[in-house]
């Protein structure tokens, strides 16, 4: 069948495994100094490990391979013990993959392999991309203020159009995002130009994020395709801080547009620790 599934660039792959602990399904292991996928069958497609490659040698493709098997992979997980199992079981949860979390409790019970995630499994599932109850995450559109040209006294209005901006709580599919040119910028950013929304945020719609401190990248992937492939975004800016971790977040955004079905330039900035933007190109 065609499905999407991992495809691992043997080239660009140092061997540094991290990528097998975030693999729910133990379909990664290192053979011979390079990770491989090492059955169809393990691989759900949904994309965990993406944001852990640090050479970016993962990537998603859609290929014919064998229908992925939720109680073949349950029943070899179940021998590593409860936390990997729970692990596993929490990962279908997040994807909203009820089927087949259903599947693997059925295996667990039939096989009298008792783990504690009865409750969990009875707690209505989020909708995909839905933000956290917090009143914070509720989506709420702005109109920007206007600025009196050559009024030096007057306080500089707000570009932003919109709100939540971090990654984890935007819904791609709010209506300002579609058709909108996207701004993905670093949490500093905004910080560091002392004239961040009349130069760089005018007529874009945000979103932020730090490829550092923030968890969860395999979201932070699915949110920017879904952007890239749903909303259709117009065009897609990031900009990142000099600093080297930072690059992540660009790495982050060039995974996404190459598993996205829709191929979307990506324009990127570099910001100095002062503000000036030290360089600018095309990824």
């Amino acid at each position: 069948m065609l499905r999407k599934i991992i495809s691992i660039d043997e080239e660009k792959c140092n061997g540094c495994e991290d990528c097998i602990p975030s693999c729910p399904e133990g379909a990664i292991k290192v053979i011979e100094g390079k990770a491989r996928l090492i059955s169809d069958l393990f691989c759900d497609g949904l994309g965990a490990c993406l944001g852990q490659c640090p050479e970016g040698a993962i990537t998603i493709e859609e290929r014919e391979a064998s229908p992925y098997d939720e109680r073949h992979v349950v029943a070899s997980i179940s021998q590593k013990g409860p936390a990997v199992i729970k692990a596993h079981l929490g990962h279908l949860k997040e994807h909203n993959e009820m089927s087949y979390l259903q599947q693997a409790l059925d295996y667990l019970r039939g096989n009298n392999i008792r783990i504690d995630f009865e409750d969990e499994k009875r707690k209505p599932a989020p909708a995909p991309f839905a933000p956290a109850g917090c009143p914070g995450a509720q989506v709420v559109h702005i109109e920007s203020g206007k600025r009196i040209d050559g009024d030096v006294s007057a306080t500089r209005a707000s570009m932003l159009t919109h709100w939540p901006i971090q990654l984890h709580l935007i819904s791609p599919m709010a209506p300002h995002f579609q058709g909108s040119n996207l701004l993905f910028a670093a949490d500093c950013v905004a910080f560091t130009i002392g004239d961040f929304h009349k130069d760089h945020l005018r007529d874009k719609t945000l979103a932020i994020g730090c490829p550092k401190l923030d968890n969860n990248q395999d979201t932070y992937l699915a949110k920017l395709t879904a952007l890239i492939d749903d909303a259709r975004v117009s065009s897609l800016t990031v900009m990142i801080m000099q600093v080297p971790c930072c690059t992540g977040l660009l790495r982050l955004a060039m995974k996404a547009v190459d598993q996205a079905t829709r191929k979307l330039p990506i324009q990127y900035r570099v910001v100095g620790l002062k503000g000036e933007i030290l360089q600018e190109g095309q990824a």
